[in-house]
């Protein structure tokens, strides 16, 4: 851990779990439901400076700090929630929890189903974005927030920003969206479908049955791989990779790694089974395929009608998972209704993985941006 002032500290991820069934988007009812959560900073009396961050994919509920002196991996987005940082815990209280469908401790497909005692697998329902959002607020009703001073996240987590500020608009304040879209691209589902069929391809999956067994680690593996290649730039990877040998002076003409961006890969590609579900994957990006805000409400305009948000977006020059064009576009829409938006294109290298990398312009754009929310 280290020894820092503006470092968050020592966390804990909390839980919390209601019996109700809640009516899914596709028509079903679900439920009981437990959501892993985690709190930084304190609720004011008012109960309104409260900020609810919000994870991408792979992400969990800890967002920042560490869990031990011993710890020495923070929370995924610790460079920006803390003392003085971008979401200053001196004035807020963050909250970030792992969504519906996940596998870090809030109800997903690995978790117990109560009428078989079994887990779920692929009797886990195929959820949307909009059933996140609506699991979210149950743990903010429960925090007795009155209201959301902002809600923030990256990539998918701005899809469920987009999804809070449409659902709740008396409720959310502003949002900050980062790294995102409105709808995802016939390109980006076509790069999850690679992902769900090397998992379901894979002989351990077991139609989704592996948990007593051999898991399903190889197309896990290859999906996080194609996945990954997606988050980077083509200059990021030059400049971390190039055509270096790893471990050669020349290659050997054999399949096995030559080159530092194939060990690079199959490292992530390895690392991820050991800290993800597969079906979670199949679930997870399936909601992401589902996401059009455009078709949903029949128009962009439509959709921020009602909307009393102001809106920070934020975009990187090398993402082309997620092009700027995109939320460029989003802005000139709210615009064009007289609602508040900010636009900001950062020229950074990493690609996608920009809004996890490059903290120092997203912090300065973050703070002046929540000074003039209220």
């Amino acid at each position: 851990m280290q020894n820092s002032v503006d470092s968050i500290g020592i966390v804990e991820t909390k839980y919390f779990s209601f019996n109700e069934k809640i009516k899914l988007e596709n028509g079903l009812e679900f439920g009981p439901v437990t959501i892993a959560y985690e709190t930084y900073g304190e609720l004011n009396e008012t109960k309104d400076n409260a900020i609810l961050v919000l994870h991408a994919l792979s992400g969990d509920a800890h967002a920042a700090g560490y869990y031990s002196s011993d710890d020495k991996k923070p929370g995924w987005w610790d460079g920006m929630i803390g003392p003085g940082k971008a979401f200053d815990t001196n004035k807020y209280f963050v909250i970030c929890q792992n969504f519906l469908g996940g596998c870090k401790g809030t109800t997903g497909p690995s978790s117990i189903n109560p009428e078989t005692n079994k887990p779920y697998g692929l009797d886990f329902p195929v959820i949307t974005v909009e059933d996140m959002v609506q699991v979210q607020k149950k743990l903010i009703d429960y925090l007795g927030v009155k209201k959301l001073l902002n809600v923030a996240g990256g990539s998918l987590g701005g899809m469920q920003a987009f999804e809070w500020a449409i659902l709740y608009p008396e409720l959310v304040e502003s949002a900050v969206i980062i790294a995102s879209t409105t709808r995802l691209s016939a390109q980006n589902i076509a790069f999850n479908e690679v992902g769900r069929n090397a998992i379901v391809s894979d002989p351990n999956w077991n139609n989704g049955d592996y948990y007593n067994g051999e898991l399903p680690a190889r197309g896990l593996a290859l999906a996080r791989m194609v996945g990954h290649i997606t988050y980077l730039s083509e200059e990021s990877m030059h400049n971390k990779f190039g055509r270096r040998l790893q471990d050669k002076t020349k290659v050997d003409f054999s399949f096995d790694v030559n080159f530092q961006v194939e060990s690079y890969l199959r490292y992530q590609g390895k690392a991820f089974v050991d800290r993800f579900d597969a079906n979670s994957y199949l679930f997870i990006t399936k909601a992401m395929d589902y996401f059009d805000l455009h078709q949903k409400y029949g128009s962009l305009a439509y959709a921020f009608k009602e909307s009393k948000s102001k809106f920070l977006f934020i975009t990187f020059s090398t993402d082309w998972l997620f092009p700027p064009s995109e939320l460029k576009d989003a802005a000139r829409i709210l615009m064009s209704l007289g609602k508040e938006a900010t636009y900001c294109n950062i020229d950074a290298p990493f690609g996608h993985d920009s809004f996890l990398l490059e903290l120092n312009h997203q912090t300065k754009i973050v703070q002046n941006f929540l000074k003039g929310v209220r």
